[in-house]
């Protein structure tokens, strides 16, 4: 288990406090696995508190119809806003919950590596949230122009190294672990003297990965790769200047809630 901040306290909206608590208490009648996660997880580990205005609760891909059939069944309104990623439960016009099963992008699903034992009390309930490893893989690629999630990175890793299962974020990070790399050259600036909480193993996997790939000539399939940070601000890569889109999303995407 990881160390978490004794007694976290958070801010929701005060009128969605009641649907919030009402929420956690039906998810765990429904006995589908979940985790909270976004700003409650980030306060949880690092004692950082700031507003909150959602809740975000991750569960792997074949629970989530089960979670929004549960709460059908119950007279809640569901929206399947993206079957890639991202699903709704609505109490009204107002308030929801989303429920996440995946990255926005499609790299990473949530899976059984996801749980843990770590848990905190937050509106009356003792709820599971994404443990440290987790919850840094679901925010690096959170990197818009109106979005950035770095800093979150950074100080999980600074607040919970300890706790992260570097092997595994590397494995499920392999694919992508110049994305990775960034990161932890990111942390390494940010935090001069506290270099020595990422593994000396992993820097040196990394700079071996690049160091290779300098030498190595220049791909032939003209690619992208920047939707997967932000579709919308790399649209005219792929609309203008001749890039292969590795996203599949829509130039055009939209996420307005469904009447």
């Amino acid at each position: 288990m990881s160390d978490t901040v004794p007694d976290p306290s958070f801010e929701p909206p005060p009128d969605a406090q009641a649907f919030y608590e009402e929420s956690l208490r039906l998810l765990k009648t429904s006995g589908i696995p979940f985790l909270l996660s976004g700003t409650y997880a980030v306060t949880a580990y690092t004692g950082i508190r700031r507003p909150t205005k959602d809740l975000d609760v991750f569960c792997k891909p074949g629970d989530y119809p089960r979670i929004l059939a549960f709460f059908q069944a119950r007279g809640y309104r569901t929206d399947v806003e993206d079957e890639r990623w991202i699903a709704k439960v609505w109490k009204d016009d107002k308030h929801f919950f989303d429920v996440i099963f995946a990255m926005s992008n499609g790299t990473i699903a949530v899976s059984d590596s996801w749980f843990s034992q770590d848990t905190i009390t937050v509106y009356g309930q003792e709820v599971q949230i994404t443990p440290p490893t987790a919850l840094i893989l679901s925010k690096v690629f959170i990197q818009d122009r109106y979005r950035y999630d770095g800093a979150d990175v950074n100080h999980v890793i600074l607040k919970q190294a300890d706790a992260i299962d570097w092997k595994s974020l590397l494995d499920q990070m392999d694919l992508y672990w110049e994305v990775l790399a960034s990161h932890l050259l990111n942390f390494r600036f940010a935090y001069p003297t506290e270099r020595d909480r990422v593994p000396r193993w992993l820097m040196e996997e990394l700079t071996e990965r690049l160091t290779a790939q300098i030498n190595l000539p220049a791909p032939r399939v003209r690619v992208c790769r920047g939707r997967l940070f932000s579709p919308r601000d790399y649209v005219a890569d792929v609309a203008e200047w001749g890039f292969g889109d590795v996203v599949g999303k829509g130039l055009e995407e939209r996420h307005d809630p469904v009447p």
